[in-house]
């Protein structure tokens, strides 16, 4: 069976769940295997969940699919009173929920902090937005008819990333039970301990068994998101995480022309102006390439500098760099931790190889740092050239690559090629330029003058190949419900 190490620390120890979520009960594999969760810090083993599979799979849709039933007819307030409990419950176990994150994610103790607080305002946003989903009448064409428009809930399967344990989870999961929907969860199996506590809380909150359900696994994970797109009774798929799964689960899901949420990869432009407050652009730099370790989709990738600032803006950006401190998330010191494993290293080291043998200068850092964990020091190459793999790859890591740039219509031309467009980022003072590049950005969501645009209340997501739908905002519970259209007529 599966087993916590005792080095979790928390006050509220019934928190640490062990064992995937079915059907209201706390259930080990049918087959007995486990999956090892580790400490990115530490390479040290925090405890072990079940590798459950497709039968697994199918009793957690099968749970899903009838607590729907009667979950979809409860009333927007009802629900709207459980999710402001679940928060409030969130809110109370707020450190307990945050050391979790850097334990097993690795990011620094005041980010998981950070990550908290976005993970829990999805909660609230949702938990306010459940009783506003709003029907239409429309005035009709034909005298004796009239013409209603309702919200419906749809049903829905839930894929996670390990970047964000908790708020990728929230995201998601407050949208789908605000509409009155139901849920399976597969979690990350790096980092499943921050939802398996979410879902525990949920349940302290009053959500009824079979509305939420997790299933962890990581040999089997083919079969069961095989299972979660094509299952006729799950009608709605949500993922985040890398572009070639997300057109994998795509093609999953057309099977059975499921309602799609996908949100991808992202190769994030970052362009410094000449009219740009450069302090300001060196700290929105920080914030945006370096959060996470540079693991988060809509951190900057390719940083674009226009060359009569360049020089200035590279060797600011090396000095802040240059004051990091990386080491274990718990310790106080610590402003950038881990990555999330080797095979992350591993990536970073190439990009940083590929990019200096195509003449790239190596401005701060560019090698693994020793010791156990995963862990590689923050760098910074300058002259990147357009043919390295940073420019068209994602890296995920603390790579800041600088290019420079001479005409607002290069940089445009630059940050526009590629066939991703999740977030993009630029500085400028010049009102003209802020309202061109922003419109020109062929992106899903844009930071004028600010590297950090992540809230509960817009519409996240991205066009092209970083995917479809949106998370959050006003329009984040749409994507949970069916719109449905009834006519009146004989009147």
């Amino acid at each position: 069976t599966s087993h916590a190490s005792d080095q979790f620390g928390l006050k509220d120890s019934s928190l640490i769940r062990t064992q995937a979520y079915i059907d209201g009960k706390w259930v080990d594999a049918k087959q007995g295997g486990v999956i090892k969760v580790t400490n990115p810090a530490t390479a040290e083993e925090l405890g072990t969940v079940p590798e459950m599979g497709l039968e697994e799979t199918k009793e957690a849709i099968d749970a899903a699919a009838n607590a729907f039933k009667t979950w979809s007819k409860t009333t927007a307030k009802q629900r709207h009173d459980i999710l402001k409990k679940f928060y409030a419950l969130m809110q109370e176990h707020q450190d307990d929920l945050a050391r979790l994150i850097t334990l097993e994610n690795g990011k620094p103790l005041a980010e998981a902090k950070g990550e908290h607080a976005y993970s829990a305002s999805f909660i609230e946003w949702f938990a306010e937005e459940a009783v506003r989903t709003y029907g239409e009448v429309i005035p009709s064409a034909i005298s004796n008819l009239r013409n209603v428009v309702i919200k419906q809930p749809i049903g829905t399967s839930i894929l996670t990333p390990w970047n964000f344990p908790s708020a990728m989870i929230t995201r998601k999961l407050g949208a789908a039970l605000a509409a009155g929907c139901t849920a399976v969860i597969k979690p990350p199996p790096e980092t499943p301990f921050s939802a398996l506590a979410l879902v525990e809380l949920a349940t302290r909150a009053g959500v009824p068994p079979g509305v939420i359900n997790v299933v962890t696994t990581q040999a089997n994970v083919n079969d069961v998101g095989r299972e979660l797109c094509q299952n006729t009774a799950v009608k709605k798929v949500s993922f985040t995480g890398s572009t070639p799964v997300a057109k994998m689960l795509y093609g999953l899901a057309a099977t059975t022309l499921k309602k799609v949420s996908l949100e991808a990869g992202g190769n994030a432009p970052f362009i410094v102006f000449d009219d740009a407050d450069i302090d300001a652009a060196v700290a929105g730099a920080i914030i945006c390439k370096f959060r996470g370790s540079g693991q988060t989709c809509v951190c900057a990738n390719r940083i674009y500098v226009q060359s009569s600032v360049y020089a200035d803006f590279a060797s600011r950006l090396a000095e802040k760099v240059a004051a990091f401190k990386v080491g274990n998330g718990l310790d106080k010191d610590t402003t950038h931790g881990p990555l999330i494993h080797d095979r992350a290293v591993e990536k970073v080291e190439r990009h940083v190889e590929d990019a200096l043998s195509k003449g790239a200068q190596l401005v701060h850092g560019g090698k693994r740092l020793p010791g156990p964990g995963s862990f590689f020091a923050p760098t910074v190459l300058a002259d990147v050239p357009a043919d390295a793999a940073v420019n068209s790859e994602e890296t995920f890591g603390p790579l800041a690559a600088l290019t420079r740039f001479e005409t607002e219509e290069e940089v445009i031309r630059l940050a526009n090629s590629t066939p991703l467009g999740l977030a993009g980022y630029f500085f400028s003072r010049d009102v003209g330029r802020v309202w061109r590049v922003a419109e020109a950005l062929e992106v899903g969501m844009v930071g004028t003058n600010t590297g950090a645009i992540s809230q509960a209340v817009i519409p996240f997501g991205g066009i092209k190949e970083s995917g479809l739908g949106r998370e959050g905002g006003p329009h984040g519970i749409d994507e949970y419900m069916n719109t449905k259209y009834i006519a009146f007529g004989g009147l």
